[in-house]
């Protein structure tokens, strides 16, 4: 699909095609367009900057590095993403992770280590500052939409609408400019279609609804399960074959998950939970 459309083009259509369907929840919904409406100045910021990072920088960074990376390569970068939110989580939003949480992340990593290693590590510049540009805006994006959805008091589904939308916008123009806007076939329509309705739209709206109850390093520790779930839905549906040495690592990366979780950190609680 990658000759048929651009990397930043594929990520534009699918975050602006996400925003259009979840749009018209907020906007009918006369309990979430009221909060839309009276978002203070500092709300909408926070909003727009979480956009920038998590949309526009995250997500065309990712795509970026797949272009010129291996998707290992690509992986093995964004697995240090947990590391990063804990670290920056005890500065920025007073969340220090217990010391067995600590070693729950650090087994995680040994394991996605053992599974992704050995990497071969092409030389090719962009792809891997696209991969450490992505890694940063996700674990920054990570600790934005912690602070936003703990202390705003917004509706996920609102966080995510304007978010996205800012995101989305950026992502296009940036893609249209450089890249120009190909022509589709019905398959990479249908593609575009999945990735936005599942992977967008749905996926990042129940992301946003796990910041308001985790901290920012157990959501993203969460979130970086897909590692494991690729890898066991790849030797379950594609006949992907899994190594001695790749189902280890797979274990050992879910025993760290297990132990981040059952060990919770003492966090400042969040927001009552809202209805729909």
């Amino acid at each position: 699909m990658q000759e048929e459309i651009p990397a930043l083009t594929l990520a534009g259509l699918r975050c602006g095609l996400a925003f259009l369907i979840l749009a018209p929840f907020v906007l009918g919904a006369r309990e979430l367009r009221t909060s839309l409406i009276g978002l203070s100045t500092t709300g909408w910021m926070q909003l727009v900057l979480l956009g920038l990072l998590f949309y526009t920088l995250t997500q065309g960074a990712q795509f970026v590095g797949l272009v010129y990376l291996p998707a290992v390569t690509v992986s093995l970068f964004l697995s240090f993403t947990p590391a990063l939110v804990a670290l920056m989580g005890i500065f920025l939003l007073s969340e220090a992770p217990t010391r067995m949480q600590w070693v729950g992340t650090a087994i995680y990593l040994a394991g996605a280590c053992l599974y992704l290693l050995p990497v071969e590590i092409p030389l090719a510049a962009a792809g891997l500052a696209a991969a450490f540009i992505g890694l940063l805006a996700n674990a920054g994006s990570s600790i934005l939409g912690r602070l936003v959805n703990r202390e705003e008091g917004l509706h996920p589904l609102v966080v995510t609408v304007v978010s996205m939308g800012v995101g989305a916008l950026v992502l296009m123009a940036v893609g249209m400019a450089s890249q120009g806007l190909p022509r589709l076939s019905g398959k990479s329509w249908g593609i575009i279609v999945w990735l936005a309705l599942i992977n967008t739209a749905f996926a990042f709206t129940l992301w946003k609804h796990t910041l308001r109850r985790l901290t920012a390093v157990e959501s993203s520790l969460t979130n970086n399960t897909m590692l494991i779930q690729i890898a066991l839905l790849g030797w379950v549906f594609l006949d992907e074959p899994l190594s001695a040495k790749g189902m280890t690592g797979i274990v050992v990366a879910a025993v760290g998950v297990l132990l981040v979780r059952l060990a919770r950190s003492k966090s400042p609680a969040g927001p009552r939970q809202e209805s729909w």
